[in-house]
């Protein structure tokens, strides 16, 4: 880029508005209006007009509306998703904040941005200016020359003619006919089937252009060569479609034309962006800007706004210094650098994604923005370099891997640190874990290290695809090219790092979200590990047995089902369950599918099996036959052969709730409430010499609602532990604790739980068998009793809707999108989530508090008693039987003092020799 030139600075507003939309929080104006995307917007055009000064600029927008490419085809972009509508509503004031702020905007009907840009480009450069378009788009690249450039200000990426070939395998002049050939599934333009970057280059380089290709049809083999040729009659309308236009006639828009001069950047409207943050809730912006007494633009915002607008920082522009290491004296300056530097991310290559089983393929550091290192230890392709031994290079990294005074960073460190372990390394020193820190700001987006890169750095590297494959054809990661392979792992811990330095902040600024990452979620992460690790011993004859019966259960269970129904049906089809059910029975018809089709799906056929024999045997069938393919015929051979246990996984950045995810196998959803799932947890057994212990909390979740509601009936029935449910029904049904009868203690049981998740009167009225209006009376006695409960949910509700999310009682934030901008439905089911997310996030902060103080006292104490699961709010303890009297003495006490609530939190402990036997 000359700097004797003057400089035209175009940017693709569309582009930059979604980008922003998604990699900033549901941020909320005062009157609840989505604002967002408008930061994002504010803050990145601040920065870039602070990188490339100019004196002409451009930030053009997409208008409402056709263009001339649907008039050319009608499918055009006709399987793009709608625009969010917190986003569309947006728009005006993103359209109105660039205004003020000085930037010249730029909406023509009837165009796309793309081409008022590639206009503007042209004029640009024909008039003698630099044009630097900032975009993320990879279309644009058609419109780079040697005075065109773009910058992607996300990703930091510069393309010149250069950086184009270097990227795309073409040069600029080639863009529209390797876009022809790809075709592009955003807008809907079909390409050549299966042909991808890598094909349409490579015939590009072969032929020279598109027309030679085309040209060339017939002597391309293969299915390639043959879809090419089915695609002839296409290819010219494609390459219409994919083209910008850069001779738009811009004259309504720009006087005089053609020009830039009418580009000019204006002053910034300084009482404009004051009413305009005051409008939108921008409370710090204002003051800065106040303060500054007609600065020509916002200020960095400070406290909790700065950790919003500084998740989009430029980071510098500087060449990637990544390095293959292969010799020791490159191990020996990167293990240098390891112990110099204040926080270094670290990532693990393997051959597998069992945790248990994986092995390390190659090792990857950062220690500074675009500086990391990649060690190839086990690859095994044809062209693989001569590499450094695993087992002396882990030899080598042990004392610092081992060195707790060392901090290290990963993207979910628990899977790293199983794969150490494997290799028997114990790393110490993680500190923090990018996956985690996104969880604890908003559980309700995507944690993948690919997610965080694009939302908070704009930037998009290689994918395990990209090197590996899909499919049938996926190449194991030892196979691949070491060079790509390097690429692909240094992005990984860099961009780690780079995420980290956006995220870290914003937890840091809020106390609650500092205590559940720093005291819940992270040393939960280290300890999940060890749980993992320990795994559980499982029966696999008695659970073969169990298979076995259930088999012959399942066969008289069809013979049933024969004679009910007078003939065999599929079992497997809704389609003949239906026909036997409504069309020969002639049962009646609750509900129909979206097709109309007659439902039989689980709820409907329980409302009919209280009354008719086979929905009954139906559901008795599917709940017997899941259990013996879930469990019964899966679990033994889920047994590990080196250890003979089950090692479940737990996926802590899943559940918003906070709560832990199980899986392969999943522990938590075993049935428990028939004794056909009840005999499962008998096959989950302790060795010879030892016990099985179950410890949880007793009516966690009514007892978190007493502390929340400060309801003063909750607060002295558990105060004085009394019965729940009794003490619930005498407050009710106005009558003493010894004259509450066994169906008012039922009915108040089941107002005390249907409460929490959300039930009304008509799901009340279905669990107690009684009309509508009976239920609706039991509601209502019961908040006329409980006043205190009734107070908590109306505030909740309305603090939901203001904020967007609820919190539990230790500062987890509990997002509930849907509260806002949901429809009908939804936002009924955000409401009734907004009352019982409080309740599950604070059980599940409870339970993980617990699980670390027991394993602190078990390690202070010397003790050999293994935590071997944890199933929503009980912990499950294998242990030897001269241990029995103190985890039943200390457990309970432990899980109880963890917090101080309003109430006394209680926890019970039962032993035996299986799972099932200590409850």
């Amino acid at each position: 880029m000359n700097a004797d030139f003057p400089m035209l600075l175009l940017v693709d507003g569309s582009s930059y508005l979604y980008r922003a939309y998604h990699a900033m929080p549901d941020l909320r104006g005062p009157e609840g209006q989505a604002t967002g995307a408008v930061h994002g917007m504010v803050a990145m055009l601040k920065q870039l007009r602070d990188r490339f000064p100019s004196a002409h600029a451009a930030c053009v927008f997409d208008a409402p509306g056709k263009t001339f490419r649907d008039d050319w085809y009608p499918d055009y972009k006709a399987q793009r998703a709608p625009m969010p509508d917190d986003l569309r509503a947006q728009i005006p004031l993103i359209h109105e904040v660039v205004r003020l702020l000085g930037w010249p905007v730029l909406v023509v009907p009837g165009i796309e941005a793309d081409d008022a840009i590639g206009t503007l480009a042209r004029v640009g450069e024909a008039s003698g200016h630099q044009v630097v378009i900032s975009t993320g788009d990879k279309d644009m690249a058609q419109l780079v020359t040697p005075a065109v450039t773009l910058i992607n200000t996300m990703s930091n990426e510069r393309l010149d003619e250069v950086g184009v070939a270097a990227k795309f395998g073409v040069p600029p002049n080639r863009i529209i006919d390797y876009l022809t050939l790809m075709g592009d599934t955003v807008d809907n333009v079909p390409g050549v089937e299966k042909v991808g970057p890598k094909t349409a280059a490579k015939w590009i380089a072969e032929h020279g252009s598109l027309d030679a290709v085309m040209a060339a049809a017939g002597a391309i083999k293969g299915v390639a060569g043959e879809n090419l040729r089915k695609a002839l009659d296409w290819l010219p309308m494609g390459r219409q479609l994919v083209t910008i236009k850069t001779d738009c006639n811009l004259s309504e828009h720009l006087n005089p034309w053609p020009s830039v001069e009418g580009l000019a950047f204006g002053a910034v409207d300084r009482a404009g962006l004051l009413d305009f943050f005051a409008r939108n809730g921008f409370k710090t912006w204002k003051r800065e800007l106040e303060a500054q007494g007609g600065a020509d633009s916002p200020a960095a915002a400070s406290a909790s706004e700065s950790a919003v607008v500084e998740a989009l920082p430029l980071p510098p522009l500087q060449d990637k210094r990544y390095e293959t290491v292969t010799t020791w004296a490159q191990v020996d300056v990167w293990l240098a650098k390891l112990q110099a530097a204040d926080l270094v991310a670290l990532d693990t290559e393997t051959d597998s994604l069992v945790n248990l089983e994986a092995q390390i393929v190659g090792l990857s550091f950062s220690v500074a923005p675009w500086e990391a290192c990649y060690i190839p230890l086990r690859h095994a392709g044809l062209d693989a370099p001569e590499q450094l031994p695993l087992d002396a290079v882990l030899a080598r990294l042990k004392p610092w891997l081992e060195d707790a005074t060392r901090p290290k960073l990963g993207q979910n460190v628990k899977y790293d640190t199983h794969v150490f372990a494997n290799h028997g390394i114990a790393v110490a020193g993680y500190q923090h874990d990018t996956m985690l820190q996104s969880y604890v700001l908003e559980a309700h987006k995507s944690h993948s290290l690919e997610a965080l890169a694009d939302r908070e750095l704009g930037r998009k590297g290689l994918s395990y695809e990209d090197l590996c494959g899909k499919g049938a054809k996926q190449i194991p990661f030892a196979q691949v090219d070491v060079a790509r392979a390097s690429e692909y792992s240094c992005e990984d811990s860099e961009m780690c790092l780079g995420v980290h330095q956006r995220l870290l902040p914003r937890v840091l600024a809020e106390p609650g979200l500092r205590y559940v990452y720093e005291h819940i979620e992270m040393p939960t992460s280290a300890l999940l590990a060890r749980i993992e690790r320990n795994g559980v011993f499982v029966d696999a004859a008695r659970l073969q047995t169990q298979s076995h019966e259930l088999g012959q259960r399942l066969l008289t269970l069809e013979q049933e089902l024969t004679q009910l129904a007078g003939q065999p049906f599929n079992l497997g089809s809704p389609k003949q369950i239906g026909e036997i059910l409504f069309g020969k029975l002639g049962l009646p018809i609750k509900k129909k599918t979206a097709t109309g089709a007659p439902s039989t799906d689980e709820e409907v056929l329980t409302e009919l099996a209280q009354d008719f024999p086979l929905p009954a045997k139906i559901l008795e069938h599917r709940s017997l036959a899941k259990l013996k393919s879930t469990y019964t015929d899966k679990l033994p051979l889920m047994v590990n052969p080196a250890t003979g246990r089950v090692h479940t996984h737990y996926a802590q950045a899943v559940a918003v709730t906070g709560r832990l995810a199980s899986n392969d196998p999943n522990l938590q959803n075993i049935p428990v409430r028939t004794q056909e799932g009840r005999r499962i947890r008998e096959a989950f057994v302790a060795p010879p010499g030892k016990l099985i212990a179950s410890a949880d909390y007793s009516q966690i979740e009514l007892r978190i609602m007493a502390h929340l509601s400060e309801d003063p009936a909750m607060l002295a029935a558990f105060a004085s532990g009394a019965d729940i449910h009794r003490a619930t029904a005498a407050e009710v049904f106005g009558t003493g604790l010894d004259q509450v009868s066994t169906e008012q203690r039922r009915a108040a049981k089941a107002i005390n739980f249907g409460l929490i998740y959300g039930m009304g009167a008509y799901g009340l009225a279905s669990q107690l068998g009684i009309e509508p209006k009976a239920a609706k009376d039991y509601i209502d006695l019961y908040f006329a009793r409980f006043q205190g409960v009734r107070r908590y949910m109306d505030e909740t509700r309305a603090a939901a809707k203001d904020k967007g999310y609820v919190e539990t009682v230790f500062g987890r934030r509990l997002w509930l999108p849907e509260i806002k901008g949901g429809n009908g439905p939804r936002k009924a089911a955000a409401e009734r989530q907004a009352i019982n997310a409080p309740m599950q996030g604070t059980a599940a902060d409870l339970i993980k508090l617990a699980m670390m103080a027991v394993q602190r006292a078990l390690d202070e104490a010397g003790k050999q008693t293994l935590i071997v699961m944890q199933v929503h709010d009980e912990l499950v303890f294998e242990l030897p039987e001269a241990e029995r009297d103190w985890v039943a003495s200390q457990v309970p006490a432990l899980m109880a003092g963890v917090a101080q609530l309003k109430v006394p939190l209680l926890a019970e402990v039962g032993f035996g020799p299986s799972w099932e036997a200590a409850h």
